[in-house]
Formats: C-alpha cells, structure tokens, sequence
C-alpha cells in the first residue's frame, strides 16, 4: 500500500533556538558529550555548543557534519517523526510549512524533511548574500548539486574556476566537492530550488 506523508502542520523546529535545542536533546538522550559529538562531526565544541544555544547558525555544510556525526538525516533535525524512505513513499510540503534553517549567507526552507534516509535534500534557497566578502570560505561537501533560479540572479563561485552568472531560469549542476558560494547578482535576494545529493 502506498505510504502518503503530508505536511500539513507547521513543524515544531521553527527556529535556530529550537533546531539547538533538538540538537542537544538528541546529544543527551545518546548520553554523548560536547567532545563526543565534536570527535563525530569534526565541528569544534565550541560551535556544537553555540549551536545548541541558538547562538549561531551553520553553514550547510557544518550542518550535514552535524547530521552525519549524529548518525540522522538532515530531516530528523527538523522533524523527530521523520519516517524512513521506503518504496510508495510520497511527501508533500505545502507552501509555508517546510522547517527554515538560517544562515549568514543563506535561509533554506528545508522541503520533505518529514522523510529521513533521502538521497536528495530539496530546499528552497535565499540567497542573502551580495558579496564573496560576506563567506569566511568556500563551501564544500560530498556529492552533487543542482541549482535552478527561481527569482532574481546569481554569480555561482567555484574555487579555481571564474565565477559563472546565472540569470531567472538558469540553472547549474556541479560536483559539490568543489569549494563554492552563491551570491545575488543585485541589490536584492535571490531565490533558487537547490537539490543536494549526498552519498552512501
């Protein structure tokens, strides 16, 4: 029989103070240590710990670390039903109820998230950023990603390689293994649907 899982509630985890406190529970219940999870994710315990208080937020790719560290899916942060991708799975997010995970140069509305062991992490994308200036770094992480401009426009950097515009309508698709960064190629945000796909 086919399995439906529809959001239809706004979920719980709705901001950073709640994403940490998910965190942290999750951190205690294992009966791990800051140090623990820090030799798991490779994050500095002082991050895991800021990031518990909702003091700071990640960057994507600290966030997969974390999840990964911890043994869940990206969705288990956001939703403690998430349910397992089994064949018939189906999910919907309807607009306005997909988890937001926030950044300094991102806010992601994190799409499916009531479905754990994905593939693909689909999210809705923000670009916040108007300046390579504004990212202490390249971000990097396993896989692939596809990218798609909803609103607005981009310049896609990639480490080593010239920066490549993208206009509404464009879209992109690289080894996410490469060090990259968004930035919206005016004064305004730039929204994009951005599909990640993570390995094993």
């Amino acid at each position: 029989m086919q399995k439906l899982i529809e959001v239809l509630e706004p979920k719980a985890v709705t901001s950073e103070s709640d994403l940490g406190a998910r965190v942290r529970d999750i951190r205690k219940s294992r009966g791990w240590t800051l140090k623990e999870v820090a030799t798991r994710t490779g994050l500095a315990i002082s991050t895991i710990s800021k990031m518990e208080r909702g003091e700071i937020s990640l960057t994507y790719d600290r966030f997969m670390r974390l999840a990964q560290g911890l043994g869940m899916d990206v969705g288990e942060l956001f939703d403690a039903t998430a349910e397992g991708f089994t064949a018939g799975t189906v999910s919907v997010t309807r607009s306005g109820d997909a988890p937001l995970h926030r950044s300094d140069t991102y806010d992601y509305d994190m799409l499916a998230s009531d479905v754990s062991g994905k593939h693909m992490v689909p999210m809705i994308g923000r670009i916040k950023a108007h300046s390579f200036a504004k990212f202490e770094d390249y971000i990097s992480h396993p896989g692939e990603e596809f990218i798609f401009v909803l609103e607005g426009e981009i310049t896609v950097h990639l480490k080593g390689r010239t920066p490549i515009p993208l206009a509404k309508g464009d879209s992109i698709y690289f080894d996410s293994g490469i060090g990259h960064a968004y930035v919206s190629g005016s004064d305004e945000d730039a929204m994009v649907l951005g599909v990640c796909w993570k390995p094993g």
